[in-house]
């Protein structure tokens, strides 16, 4: 149950009010009245900025004033005229029709929903929980639920996606359209299991028109693949995948092993490189022996095996790092290698501050059912000692070659004087 908050949906509109006639609950905004009911005001508003000659905003119309009357008493819900009060708009950053946003206060928020009344009443509610708990000093759960999904406009495309190294999958959709809505929760289902690896972004074709023509967008929902690395504006493919989340994530994973490199095996010399490595879903630390104990030959093959294996596993997007035994005392301690002579490996969650141990052979096989297993989620884990990721001590990158014994030093005895009898 809601206290009475007086919550405000406020819809700024470019054009002529003659869109909402006097009898509607939708309340008309202006710059001389906007402040005071809206910024300045304890209320929370939705607001979108029409045009009265903007069709897609006519057809809001119905949709608009049945939430209104729904929220009558609960939210309020407005409009402003935009093509009237330019100066308003240009303030609020509208660039197209309709625009909306959701005001608590002078705080202010872009609406992504769909434009119906129960998608309006939804967002309303939503805000008005999130204003009630904020009043009691504890987050709502509702703040956190976000999806994963990217909002992409004509503005942000080409930073966002086509100036990015990251491989994007690009649903161009319209607000009425009902395959759209169907695929909404799978697409949100997606982003988040391919958070990290593959980003996700949608992209209202109805009100972005540039790059809707540009990618030749004639019906919806269109998905386009927008590949890793350099791009184009030539560069998109036609999505021809299913419709279901794990259809998108295996469709999506399967393009990302076609254009991702293998990763590289990095020695552990200094924090960063195991900051980077963390930063990956999983980081798979070896602690190889030291070069005294395996020659260059030796070592080499070691880390010919984790290549091998890091190009197997490619589509996974996790880090490699190996360091010599004894040369990253805190990262032995904290992950429990070494007990059982080297080399040795772990597999690091960092965010969870998890790690699980190579229990089976330092080989090819071993290793490639040991991480087979931690891909299916299997396999005993244990907390990080300490739960912080250990420090790691700057040392010099290996040369590539056998290592030496340190000379043996020459004693001369040419100047002590020995007794006889004590020889």
């Amino acid at each position: 149950m809601f206290y009475a908050y007086s919550l405000g949906i406020l819809l700024l509109v470019s054009g002529s009010f003659g869109l909402y006639d006097s009898s509607s609950d939708v309340v008309e905004l202006t710059p001389s009245n906007f402040d005071k009911l809206v910024t300045k005001s304890d209320e929370v508003w939705i607001v979108e900025f029409f045009a009265p000659w903007c069709g897609h905003c006519k057809n809001l119309v119905p949709e608009y004033k049945k939430a209104a009357r729904a929220l009558k008493g609960i939210v309020k819900v407005g409009a402003v005229d935009a093509d009237e009060h330019k100066s308003l708009a240009q303030k609020y950053g509208v660039s197209g029709f309709p625009t909306i946003k959701v005001f608590t206060g002078s705080k202010h928020t872009p609406y992504q929903g769909q434009r119906t009344a129960e998608a309006f009443v939804d967002a309303a509610l939503k805000a008005a929980k999130e204003k009630a708990y904020d009043s009691l000093g504890k987050k709502s759960s509702s703040s956190s639920d976000k999806s994963d999904v990217i909002t992409l406009t004509d503005s942000n495309f080409k930073e966002l996606v086509l100036d990015s190294d990251d491989l994007w999958l690009v649903e161009f959709y319209a607000p009425w359209c009902g395959h759209c809505k169907n695929l909404e929760p799978q697409w949100a289902k997606a982003a988040t299991e391919l958070k990290g690896k593959v980003k996700l972004g949608a992209l209202d074709a109805t009100v972005h028109q540039v790059m809707a023509s540009r990618y030749q967008v004639q019906g919806y929902p269109t998905i386009k693949l927008f590949p890793s690395g350099k791009k184009s504006a030539d560069s998109a493919e036609d999505y021809n995948g299913g419709r279901t989340a794990s259809d998108i994530v295996s469709w999506a994973l399967d393009k990302l092993a076609e254009n991702v490199p293998p990763p590289e095996i990095l020695q552990l010399v200094g924090e960063e490189t195991l900051k980077g490595c963390s930063e990956k879903p999983l980081c798979v630390v070896s602690v190889l022996p030291h070069i005294l104990d395996c020659n260059a030959a030796c070592r080499n093959e070691y880390i010919s095996i984790l290549t091998r294996l890091g190009d197997k596993y490619k589509n996974k997007m996790w880090g490699w790092v190996w360091a010599e035994a004894g040369a990253q005392l805190n990262l032995e301690d904290s992950l429990e290698l070494g007990g059982f002579g080297y080399p040795a490996m772990a597999v690091v969650n960092a965010k969870k501050l998890k790690f699980s141990t190579l229990r089976g052979s330092f080989s090819e096989s071993g290793i490639n059912e040991f991480l087979r297993d931690l891909s299916f989620g299997r396999g005993q884990t244990a907390p990080v000692k300490g739960a912080v990721m250990p420090k790691i001590s700057s040392t010099e990158p290996w040369d590539g070659k056998d290592g030496e014994l340190p000379p043996e030093e020459d004693i001369d005895l040419s100047d002590v004087d020995l007794e006889k009898d004590e020889l």
